[in-house]
Order: C-alpha cells, then structure tokens, then sequence
C-alpha cells in the first residue's frame, strides 16, 4: 500500500470564475482528487504598504504530499495574484477508506 501522506493546498482567488477553473484543471490533471471551492470570502491585507480589503473565493486543494510541490507550481502558473497564497497542511488523520480513494484518483500524475 502506498504510505504517502494526503495533505491539503490551501489557496484563494479574486473571483469564484478563477478557481472554477483553476480547480477543475488540477481535476483533469489528477494533480489532485478534488477541490473545494468556498465563495465569498473578505479578507483584509497589506499589500504595497497600504490595507486592502478584497472579496475572494477559498480554495481547498486535497491532495497527496508528493503531488503537492506540482500542484502548487500549476496553481502560480494559472493565478492573477503576483503573490498568491499557497499553503500546504499536512492532514493528521484521514478516515482510511477516504484516504484510498484520494491516493487512487491521483496515482496516475505520482508515478
């Protein structure tokens, strides 16, 4: 049995339009098992010495630890943000017959 870690991506976009599509290309590229896509969303910020205020969507990227460095490089290449938040959490337990079905839908893009 593969013992590699599931773990998420955590990441937000300036528009619900954005991660759909982001979110669905990770999908067809078994980058990933599935995305959560979470709209309206307000975050406050300091972006260029100033405090910004923007409505975003969340996105839940799940995932296994090997794949996570390529998914979070496809995140950069298709996101707006010159500085998007990649953030990967490692998951301390997943209910195991989850974690098999996570680990099989990504085996194609792990090997």
């Amino acid at each position: 049995m593969n013992t590699d870690r599931a773990v998420f991506v955590y990441t937000t976009y300036p528009s619900i339009v954005e991660a759909e599509e982001a979110g669905r290309a990770l999908v067809e590229r078994r980058l990933c098992a599935c995305v959560n896509i979470l709209p309206g969303m307000v975050s406050f910020y300091w972006w260029q010495g100033e405090i910004e205020r923007g409505e975003e969507a969340v996105m839940i990227v799940k995932t296994r630890a090997a794949l996570s460095e390529r998914a979070a490089t496809a995140i950069k290449e298709m996101h707006s943000y010159a500085v998007p938040a990649i953030i990967v959490i490692p998951l301390e337990s997943v209910d195991q017959p989850y974690l098999e079905w996570l680990m099989a839908e990504t085996e194609a893009a792990a090997s």
